[in-house]
Formats: structure tokens, C-alpha cells, sequence
């Protein structure tokens, strides 16, 4: 249970601000109906993840306890830095006519966009972190979820209330504590 909660919350404030996110107000923006990107995001998330989570579970396989905790513990502190580093979408990120229609848009512009991603670098260092990486996943996907389906019913509104740099710092925070928890234990 706690991979999953941990899981859930670092992704859902890892989200905040991130290009998935601002891809997520953009869809909604273009497209205009919210269930067929959500459920893009849901796809897309649950896929990626899951890759994530398989590569994490295979690292601690490959690697000794020891090589492992330096790797994750200096792995979670890096991302805490890249944390405070907010990313922005790049322009041509979005086609302006759904081609194959709005949900498999959002799928693949999802899976595109997730990959190399914090959230998606998070899930591989969570899932060698706790043996259960399914349930990894499972907290991964709910905590972007949670980040971006809100965003996709709620759209710009909901980005003028959260203040997005406190929430990065917070996210560089969890990060950090993460990692010094990994190198001293």
C-alpha cells in the first residue's frame, strides 16, 4: 500500500505545471470534450507507466543493494533539482485537426509527450524502489489522473488558483527526502 500512496502523490505533484499537464489544457482547449481525453490520458498513462514500471522492476535485477540505493538515492535527489525547473509546451506539440479523432489524438500525443518525462523517470526510480511496481503503476496512473483529468473539465481556471511554483518546490521536497532516505538507509 505504500508504493501505491507514495506513488500517487509524487506523480500527482510531480504533474503539476509539467508539458503533460499543459498538454492536457491545450487538448481540452482544442478539442472541447472531456471524456474522450480523459480516457486518451488513462491509455496512455497506464501504457507508458507500465513500460516504467517493467524497466524499474528489471533494474533491481541487474543491480546489487547497494549500487541500487546510490543510484535511486542520487536519482531522487536529481529529480528533486529538475523539479524546480518548470517545463513548457512546445508549439508543435498539438495537431490542429484530429486525424484519427480526439481520443486516439490524446493517446498518442500522450505517450509521446510522457515519455522521458519526470513522471515517467519517477515511475522507473519508484518501481526499483518497492518490489510491488504494479502497484507503483497503479498510484502512478491515479496521481496523474488526478493532476490532469482536472485540468481537462476545469481547464484554465484551475491553473490561476494553484500556484505552481509552491507546488514544484513541495514536489523537489518529497524528491529530496526520498533520495536522502535512499542513501542513508
Amino acid at each position: 500500500m505504500e508504493a501505491f500512496l507514495v506513488s500517487t502523490g509524487i506523480v500527482a505533484l510531480a504533474e503539476m505545471g509539467d508539458k503533460t499537464q499543459l498538454l492536457a489544457l491545450v487538448l481540452a482547449a482544442r478539442f472541447r470534450k472531456p471524456w474522450p481525453i480523459v480516457a486518451g490520458i488513462f491509455v496512455a498513462t497506464i501504457v507508458n507507466h507500465a513500460l516504467a514500471g517493467a524497466v524499474g522492476a528489471w533494474v533491481t535485477t541487474q543491480l546489487g543493494p547497494d549500487v541500487l540505493r546510490w543510484v535511486l538515492g542520487v536519482s531522487f535527489i536529481a529529480m528533486a533539482v529538475w523539479m524546480l525547473i518548470p517545463d513548457k509546451l512546445d508549439e508543435g506539440d498539438v495537431d490542429k485537426a484530429p486525424r484519427f479523432g480526439v481520443f486516439a489524438t490524446t493517446v498518442v500525443a500522450f505517450f509521446l509527450a510522457e515519455m522521458g518525462d519526470k513522471t515517467q523517470i519517477a515511475t522507473v526510480m519508484l518501481a526499483a524502489r518497492y518490489p510491488a511496481w504494479v502497484w507503483v503503476v497503479a498510484g502512478t496512473t491515479l496521481g496523474m489522473m488526478l493532476a490532469n483529468a482536472p485540468v481537462v473539465w476545469l481547464g484554465e481556471r484551475i491553473t490561476r488558483l494553484v500556484p505552481l511554483r509552491a507546488v514544484h518546490v513541495v514536489s523537489a521536497v518529497f524528491f529530496a527526502a526520498l533520495g536522502l532516505f535512499a542513501l542513508l538507509s
